[in-house]
Order: C-alpha cells, then sequence, then structure tokens
C-alpha cells in the first residue's frame, strides 16, 4: 500500500508559480508512476502530468510548457512546478501512484489563482 501527502497549494495571482509535493510512504522507484490529477466541482478528475518509475513524463496539453513533473527518489516526493498560472488552472490537485495496477490517491490540495 502507498499513502501519499500533497501540499503547497494556495492562492496566486494569474502569472505566477506554485510548487505542489507528494510525498509518499514508500520507495516511488518501486511505483509503476506518479501523476497528479486535478479536479474542479462538477467536472471529472482531469490528468495533469505523469511521471514512470523510467522517467518518462506524459502532460495535458493545456499545461505544456507550463508545468513540470519531477521527483527526488531520496525523499520519496513528486513534485509538480506551476508556472504562468491561469484562473482555468483552479482547483484541487490530487497525487496518484500507480503500483502493480492499483491506484492510491492523496487527500488533494487546493489551487486557486486569482487577481
Amino acid at each position: 500500500q502507498v499513502q501519499l501527502v500533497e501540499s503547497g497549494g494556495g492562492l496566486v495571482q494569474p502569472g505566477g508559480s506554485l510548487r505542489l509535493s507528494c510525498a509518499a510512504s514508500r520507495n516511488i522507484l518501486r511505483v509503476d508512476a506518479m501523476s497528479w490529477y486535478r479536479q474542479v466541482p462538477g467536472k471529472e478528475r482531469e490528468l495533469v502530468a505523469s511521471l514512470t518509475s523510467g522517467g518518462s513524463t506524459t502532460y495535458a496539453d493545456s499545461v505544456k510548457g507550463r508545468f513540470t513533473i519531477s521527483r527526488d527518489n531520496a525523499k520519496n516526493t513528486v513534485y509538480l512546478q506551476l508556472n504562468n498560472l491561469k484562473p482555468e488552472d483552479t482547483a484541487v490537485y490530487y497525487c496518484k501512484a500507480l503500483k502493480s495496477f492499483t491506484n492510491y490517491w492523496g487527500q488533494g490540495t487546493q489551487v486557486t489563482v486569482s487577481s
């Protein structure tokens, strides 16, 4: 089992930056993939970025060039750097670990982009 704790959300003005962190309870190299999703009320949760244990990354078209997913293996932590934020990036951001066909989710962290 994998437990995940997100942090780093908050209120930021358009054009600003945030870095989200996702601390995992076990070695993230033993996890098949780590991902960030986001969700707004009334809409489905959507994939923002994903990072496999082999280092491959995937991004949603809406965040390419602005968001970057990375990891610190020594800290068992995955990050999502959010740059040039837009009001439409406002959402609850969730971290997900995929291991052996099982998804594990964190509790989410709120990101609000507003002037």
